[in-house]
C-alpha cells in the first residue's frame, strides 16, 4: 500500500472504508514499532489503536486537526519523530501535525522495559 487513503474502496461505506484503513494502519505501525523493538504496554497500545483509528477517520474524511503548536514535541527524540512521519507518509494525505502526535505515543513506548 503507498497510499492507505487512495487504496479505500470507493464502493464501501464511509465508515467501512474507516475501519478498513485503521486495521491496515495498525498493523504496518505495529510492524514497524517491532523492528525497531518498541513494545508498547496495554494502556500505550489502546491509546496508540484510537489515535491511529482517529488518523484514518481524518485520512478518510478529510477532518482538520485542531491547531497544535510545534514547540511542545521539541523534546521528542528524532527517531520517534522519523517512525511517526514514515506512519503519516503511508497514509498519503495527513499533514507533519499528525506525526507530531503519533511521535508521543513512539516516544513513550520506547520507555518501557
Amino acid at each position: 500500500m503507498e497510499n492507505g487513503a487512495v487504496m479505500v474502496n470507493e464502493t464501501s461505506s464511509q465508515n467501512e472504508q474507516v475501519a478498513r484503513l485503521g486495521e491496515e494502519m495498525l498493523a504496518w505501525i505495529k510492524a514497524l514499532l517491532k523492528t525497531q523493538e518498541i513494545v508498547p504496554n496495554a494502556v500505550q497500545e489502546q491509546m496508540l489503536d484510537s489515535h491511529v483509528r482517529a488518523m484514518a477517520f481524518r485520512s478518510v474524511t478529510g477532518e482538520p486537526l485542531p491547531e497544535v503548536d510545534a514547540s511542545l514535541f521539541e523534546e521528542i527524540s528524532q527517531d520517534s519523530m522519523r517512525l511517526a512521519e514514515q506512519a503519516v507518509a503511508k497514509f498519503g494525505n495527513l499533514p507533519v501535525e499528525e506525526a507530531w502526535l503519533l511521535s508521543v505515543h513512539f516516544e513513550v513506548a520506547k520507555d518501557n522495559d
